[in-house]
């Protein structure tokens, strides 16, 4: 009988020593990365122009931003967007007005924001794309819709522009 309320007495002590530190430990959460993780410091920012200024005049910049993999990350930031609508952004080949042939697909815009619909990012696993953009005859085309393809700001990049911004 004895015995049996020592280990009742010590289960106890146990137990409130379990609670005990669990109320008294705080754990900080670790917020540090390794150096130069999940930064991106090289870019190339151009300037996405209104196509018809007395309109909607839609404009803003679009930033190719080079990650430590060599991927490229593509930011679209615009003003004057229709609220609840997507845009769709692509790249297209050629100076503005001169090319209509698609080269990539970017992201749809959202009207409300301003800026990519799925992520702040459009991801281009091609590890040689960054490097090519200043030699690339292109420019990235915003179209009114995914049903009204009236392209309401585009902007050269490459060769038929100079970034306005760079590192």
């Amino acid at each position: 009988m004895k015995q049996s309320y020592i280990k009742k007495i010590i289960a106890l002590i146990i137990l409130i020593a379990a609670f005990i530190s669990c109320d008294l430990e705080r754990l900080e959460p670790a917020l540090k990365t390794a150096d130069g993780g999940g930064t991106v410091e090289t870019f190339m920012a151009y300037t996405i122009e209104a196509t018809d200024p007395e309109g909607s005049n839609v404009y803003g910049r679009v930033v190719f931003w080079k990650t430590d993999l060599d991927q490229t990350l593509v930011q679209i930031s615009l003003y004057n967007t229709i609220d609840e609508m997507l845009h769709p952004a692509v790249l297209v080949e050629g100076a503005v007005g001169m090319g209509t042939t698609s080269l990539l697909p970017l992201d749809n815009v959202n009207g409300s924001t301003g800026e990519l619909a799925e992520n702040k990012f459009f991801l281009i696993a091609d590890t040689s794309f960054y490097d090519s953009i200043s030699g690339l005859d292109a420019h990235v085309s915003i179209a009114l819709s995914p049903t009204d393809t009236t392209i309401v700001a585009a902007g050269d990049i490459g060769i038929n522009a100079d970034p306005v911004a760079s590192n």
